[in-house]
C-alpha cells in the first residue's frame, strides 16, 4: 500500500475510532472519545470574529507527528499538506513541528461551528478543539412602509432586522421634533394626531454595528382657516384678501361675494391659489367692490370658511372680523342732526 492510501486509512480510523462521539458534544465543553484513556483532547477558548474577516486555526504539533489533521464537524479540510476542502476561502498557511494553521477567508454564518485538530503522534493520538463564533452586523429585513392616514387612527409600525448579536430597537421621529419614541421593533401610535407626523427612523444596532431606514407618516386632516383680516382700499387702487388654510391633502379654495362665487379673471378679479395660501386680488377698486367676502377651503375630509371686509377708507371698523362700518360722513350727519335744533336758537 502506497503513502497516500496508509495515510487515508488511518485518518480514517483515526476519525472513526477516536472521535465518533466529538461531534456530538455543544461547544465550548471538553471534547472526549470513547478511546478517553488513550487520546488526549485540549479545548481552546472560543474564537469570535466578524462577518467578513478573515481567522486562523492553529494547531500546536510537537513531538514526533505522523499524521495530522483539520477537521470541521464531519468534514476533513487539510490532511497534512493535502487539501480536501473544496471551498476556496480555506487554505494551509504553516505546517511544521511547531505548528499547523490554516486560514478562512471572508468568513460567514456558514462556517461557524466546532473545529478539530486531529495529531497523531508516535506516541499517542491528541485532538484539539475551538469552537468559532461569527458576529454578523446588523441589517434591517423587514420594514414598515410610508403610510397615509386620516387624523384619529391607530399606527403601528415594524421594523425587523437579522444579526448576531441580536440587535436592539429605536424608534425617533425626526420631523419636527427628534423625539425617541420607543425602543422596541415594534412602534405603537394610538389615535395619531396631525403633530405626530413626519419621517420615523428606525436604528437597529448591535455590538458590531448599526443600521437605519426611514418611515413616513402623512396624517390627513380637514381644513383649518385662519381668521380673515379686513382690508380698506383707496378708490382706483389695487386690492389683495388673503386666505391662508392648514390642511392634508392640500385644500380646494372657493371665494363669494355674499352668496355669489367668484370665478377667476371676472369683474376685475383674479384669483391666485399657491399651496396653503389664496388670494383675491382687486386691479382697479371701485365702489362696488366694497363689501363682504367668503373665501372656503375643502378637501375630502371637510371644510372651513372664513370671512372677509373690503372697505374704502372713510369706513369705521368695528373691531370685528367680516363686518363692515359705516362711513364718517354718515356720523357727521347724524352729529349735525343733533346739533342743528341749538344751533338755530342762536
Amino acid at each position: 500500500m502506497g503513502i497516500c492510501g496508509y495515510f487515508t486509512v488511518s485518518l480514517k480510523c483515526l476519525v472513526v475510532l477516536s472521535f465518533r462521539l466529538l461531534f456530538l458534544v455543544p461547544a465550548g465543553l471538553p471534547v472526549h472519545s470513547q478511546g478517553e484513556s488513550q487520546t488526549d483532547s485540549k479545548v481552546m477558548d472560543n474564537i469570535t470574529v466578524r462577518q467578513g474577516e478573515n481567522v486562523f486555526l492553529r494547531c500546536a504539533q510537537g513531538d514526533i507527528v505522523t499524521h495530522t489533521a483539520w477537521l470541521n464537524r464531519s468534514s476533513i479540510l487539510y490532511a497534512g499538506e493535502d487539501k480536501w476542502s473544496v471551498d476556496p476561502r480555506v487554505s494551509l498557511v504553516t505546517l511544521n513541528q511547531e505548528e499547523f494553521t490554516i486560514k478562512i477567508e471572508d468568513v460567514d454564518m456558514t462556517d461557524e461551528g466546532p473545529y478539530i485538530c486531529a495529531v497523531q503522534t508516535s506516541s499517542r493520538p491528541r485532538t484539539t478543539s475551538v469552537h468559532i463564533l461569527v458576529q454578523v452586523p446588523p441589517t434591517i429585513i423587514n420594514l414598515s412602509k410610508d403610510i397615509v392616514v386620516n387624523e384619529g387612527s391607530n399606527v403601528t409600525l415594524m421594523c425587523q432586522a437579522s444579526g448576531k448579536p441580536e440587535p436592539s430597537f429605536t424608534w425617533k421621529l425626526l420631523s419636527p421634533s427628534a423625539d425617541l419614541v420607543s425602543e422596541d421593533e415594534y412602534l405603537d401610535i394610538p389615535s395619531i394626531s396631525r403633530q405626530r407626523a413626519g419621517t420615523y427612523e428606525c436604528t437597529a444596532i448591535n455590538d458590531i454595528a448599526t443600521d437605519v431606514q426611514t418611515v413616513e407618516i402623512t396624517v390627513n386632516y380637514a381644513p383649518s382657516v385662519s381668521e380673515g383680516r379686513d382690508v380698506g382700499v383707496t378708490l382706483g387702487q389695487r386690492g389683495v384678501l388673503e386666505c391662508e388654510v392648514d390642511a392634508v391633502p392640500k385644500a380646494d379654495f372657493e371665494w363669494y361675494r355674499d352668496d355669489r362665487r367668484i370665478f377667476n379673471g371676472l369683474d376685475g378679479m383674479e384669483i391666485e391659489d399657491a399651496g396653503q395660501l389664496s388670494k383675491l386680488t382687486f386691479f382697479n377698486v371701485s365702489e362696488a367692490d366694497y363689501g363682504n367676502y367668503t373665501c372656503i377651503a375643502i378637501n375630502k375630509l371637510g371644510s372651513s370658511n372664513a370671512s372677509f371686509v373690503l372697505y374704502g377708507p372713510g369706513a369705521v371698523q368695528d373691531g370685528n372680523s367680516g363686518s363692515m362700518g359705516t362711513h364718517v360722513h354718515t356720523y357727521t350727519c347724524l352729529l349735525l342732526a343733533i346739533l342743528l335744533p341749538f344751533l338755530l336758537k342762536f
